[in-house]
């Protein structure tokens, strides 16, 4: 690759890491080309973009992007792969998780992601972040629960109403 080609990666991945709200590095080494594909189509499918590169363009374009990339230096080792995503945070560990399940593999190895600036770093952090919800997901539950007590107030109501109306028909009847 020449000095040229590097210079334009490494713009185009400060470019994503600039954009992208969240990103995770896995370890997909040891997996068949076959494998990388399927694991490269499951991100496709839900809007994660899966690139491979080099550890060293990686820890350059941390430098300008993140600042203190310091801690990520330990796992930038092996074979790593980016995955990017803005919305939905939780979608490249559900991914991975997914991927694991199916083809009953260790890989990929999930090392690291940030999320909102804040750092997880190893495999045991992959369940915290398969866990959290979704933006969607958070204002379904706010809206769930402010329309709770509406509710209730309302079958209250009804409720109270079709009693109302028997106690009347059977107060009627006994009058005549």
């Amino acid at each position: 690759m020449t000095r040229e080609e590097k210079s334009q990666l490494i713009s185009s991945l400060t470019e994503k890491f600039k954009e992208a709200d969240h990103f995770y590095i896995t370890d997909t080494s040891g997996l068949t080309v076959a494998e990388v594909n399927k694991f490269r189509e499951m991100c496709f499918k839900k809007g994660v973009e899966y690139k491979i590169v080099k550890n060293t363009l990686i820890k350059k374009v941390l430098e300008g992007v993140e600042g203190d990339s310091s801690s990520l230096n330990e796992v930038l080792k092996g074979t790593s792969g980016i995955m990017f995503v803005n919305e939905n945070a939780n979608a490249p560990a559900r991914i991975i998780k997914d991927f694991k399940k199916a083809d009953s593999k260790e890989r990929p190895v999930f090392k690291a992601a940030s999320i909102d600036s804040d750092l997880f770093i190893g495999e045991d952090k992959l369940g915290v972040l398969a866990g959290l919800k979704s933006k969607q997901e958070l204002i379904g539950e706010v809206i769930t629960l402010l329309q709770s007590p509406a509710k209730n107030v309302l079958s209250l109501l009804q409720s109270g109403e079709q009693k109302l109306a028997g106690i009347v028909k059977i107060l009627s009847e006994k009058e005549k």
